[in-house]
C-alpha cells in the first residue's frame, strides 16, 4: 500500500467516524434536550447537516469525502476510483462508522454497544432508502460533473437536512451509516433485522444513479 493510498484512507475512516458521532450523538442530545419528535428531528437534521458539511470541506482534498460506500461504488463504476482501493475504503468506512457509533454511546454515559431496537422494516421505508440514497448520489456526482468539487459541501449538507424531513425513513442514504447505526439503542438506531433491506435499496440506488448520472453529463458536453 502507497503512502498516498494509506493517507486516503485514515481520512475516510476519521471523516467516517466524526459523521456518525454526530449523527448518533446529536440524536441522543435531541432526546434529552426534548421530548418533542419534530423538535428532535429538527435538532438532528441540522447537527448532521452542518457536521457533514464541514467534514467535506475538511476531507476533499484528502480523500474525496466519500464517508458512503455508495459514493465509492458509484465513483468505481465511474471511473474514479480502482476496485482496491474502494474495497479499501468500504472497509475502513464501515470500521470508522462503527467506532463512530461507540464514541457516541460513551460520550453520553451509554453502553458502548447496545444493539438497537428501532424497527426500520416496513415497505414504505425500505422503498424511502431508495429514493433517498438516489438523491444523494445525483447531488454529488451532478455537482463535481458541473465543475466545483467544493460545492458539493454546501449541496449535500442542504440535501441531507432536507432528506431527513421528505423521506419517511429519515434519509440513511448510506451503508456505513445504516451498519453502524445498529449499535445504538437510540433515536437514531436501526434493528439488525432491518439493515438488509436498507443495504439492498441503496445498491439497488447505485445501479439507477450510475447510468442517470451518464446520461444526464455526457462527456462530450
Amino acid at each position: 500500500m502507497t503512502q498516498a493510498l494509506a493517507r486516503r484512507l485514515v481520512g475516510e475512516f476519521v471523516g467516517t467516524f466524526f459523521l456518525l458521532a454526530a449523527v448518533v450523538g446529536s440524536g441522543i442530545m435531541a432526546e434529552e434536550l426534548t421530548s418533542d419528535i419534530g423538535l428532535q428531528l429538527l435538532q438532528n437534521a441540522l447537527a448532521t447537516a452542518g457536521v457533514l458539511a464541514a467534514l467535506i470541506l475538511a476531507f476533499i482534498n484528502v480523500s474525496g469525502a466519500h464517508f458512503n460506500p455508495a459514493v465509492t461504488l458509484t465513483d468505481l463504476a465511474m471511473g474514479g476510483i480502482t476496485r482496491g482501493a474502494a474495497a479499501r475504503y468500504v472497509v475502513v468506512q464501515v470500521a470508522g462508522g462503527i467506532l463512530g457509533v461507540i464514541a457516541a454511546n460513551v460520550m453520553f454515559d451509554l453502553p458502548a454497544v447496545e444493539w438497537s431496537t428501532r424497527d426500520r422494516s416496513d415497505t414504505h421505508l425500505v422503498i424511502a432508502e431508495g429514493i433517498a440514497t438516489l438523491g444523494l448520489l445525483l447531488v454529488i456526482f451532478l455537482v463535481v460533473r458541473a465543475g466545483d468539487a467544493r460545492l458539493v459541501a454546501f449541496a449535500v449538507g442542504g440535501y441531507i437536512a432536507g432528506a431527513y424531513y421528505f423521506t419517511s425513513s429519515t434519509s440513511f442514504a448510506n451503508p456505513a451509516v445504516t451498519v453502524s447505526r445498529m449499535f445504538s439503542d437510540t433515536f437514531a438506531g436501526i434493528e439488525p433485522a432491518s439493515v438488509p433491506a436498507f443495504l439492498v435499496a441503496q445498491l439497488i440506488a447505485v445501479g439507477v444513479a450510475v447510468p442517470l448520472v451518464r446520461f444526464l453529463t455526457p462527456t462530450d458536453a
